[in-house]
């Protein structure tokens, strides 16, 4: 019962859950047990092996026969954190776990974060989360393949894991170009849709934003002068109403040509400067403004269509 000594069946279920991942604080919450009692029962009862049920109800017996107070054991290791270090683990891991993380890599990224150097090894990680080698190396895999986690060798040729200083850095620049390819992405999939389709317009509303998501994370990557130009050609396309190359725009605003090049890129690349209008070009390399195809639903379309026909 809670607050009583642990039967073999709760031994099994902890043995289990292990398995499955899960951290010592929702152990404790689905038998009804303090954190701490889960905690110490898997230090106390843990080899190179693992957590074994059955052997663990074995010692436990041993020890109740004994009637001797046994001290619970830290688990090994220079970087083996306190209790209230590996309570903060499995919080902070949780939370990770709400954004998408993976239970298992999220312990493991949480464990290297509050490591003293930074970095330990598959050993290491092994204790002190109480899981199988093969559970931190596909954790460590998965980290490893997002950019949040680097192998190296230390001087004894073990292969240590790491979590560099400037590891938001990194991911950050990673998902900015992911969500630069989504709103890409996107954009063709109207091409291919068809601009007046729903289809069509929900991808427009995602390609959006994906790109704003992108721009922000970025700093849009756009000089005040490239912006300002941009919204010059923009302007001058309005103006024109009909397709222009880069040379006649180049010629009608005497700027170089390469100076007009850059603002259609910029817009290319940041389709937010011309919003709620789309730079379009055709087949002869002309470009042109159409209403961005995300901004009216089909029905909208149609009903404006309807009030501008001659009566």
């Amino acid at each position: 019962m809670p607050g009583g000594r642990l039967t073999h069946d709760d031994r099994r279920q902890i043995a289990s859950w292990l398995a499955e991942g899960l951290g010592y604080a929702e152990i404790a919450r689905r038998l009804g047990r303090p954190t701490s009692t889960v905690s110490r029962e898997v230090a106390r009862n843990s080899s190179p092996g693992g957590y074994l049920a059955d052997r663990a109800q074995q010692t436990a017996g041993r020890r109740a026969r004994r009637r001797g107070p046994v001290p619970a054991a830290e688990p090994p290791g220079d970087d083996g954190p306190a209790e209230s270090v590996r309570a903060f683990v499995e919080e902070f891991a949780t939370l990770l776990v709400g954004t998408g993380l993976p239970r298992m890599p999220a312990r493991v990224f949480v464990c290297l974060l509050t490591a003293g150097s930074g970095s330990l090894t598959s050993a290491d990680l092994v204790r002190g989360l109480h899981v199988s080698p093969a559970s931190v190396s596909k954790a460590v895999a998965y980290l490893a393949a997002m950019g949040l986690v680097r192998r190296s060798q230390d001087a004894g040729r073990r292969e240590r894991y790491v979590v560099d200083d400037d590891v938001w850095l990194r991911a950050l620049v990673a998902d900015t170009g992911a969500h630069a390819e989504v709103a890409a992405a996107a954009r063709r999939g109207i091409d291919i849709l068809g601009p007046g389709t729903p289809a069509a317009a929900r991808l427009g509303r995602m390609a959006g934003f994906f790109a704003w998501i992108s721009e922000q994370m970025d700093g849009g990557g756009l000089t005040d002068a490239v912006a300002g130009d941009a919204l010059t050609v923009v302007a001058a396309l309005v103006h024109a109403a009909r397709p222009l190359t880069v040379d006649d725009l180049a010629a009608a605003l005497g700027w170089p040509a390469r100076r007009a090049a850059a603002a259609l890129d910029a817009i290319s690349r940041r389709p937010s400067l011309s919003d709620p209008l789309a730079v379009e070009r055709d087949g002869r390399g002309a470009y042109a403004v159409a209403p961005r195809p995300d901004r009216l639903s089909p029905a909208q379309r149609d009903a404006l269509a309807e009030r501008s026909a001659p009566s």
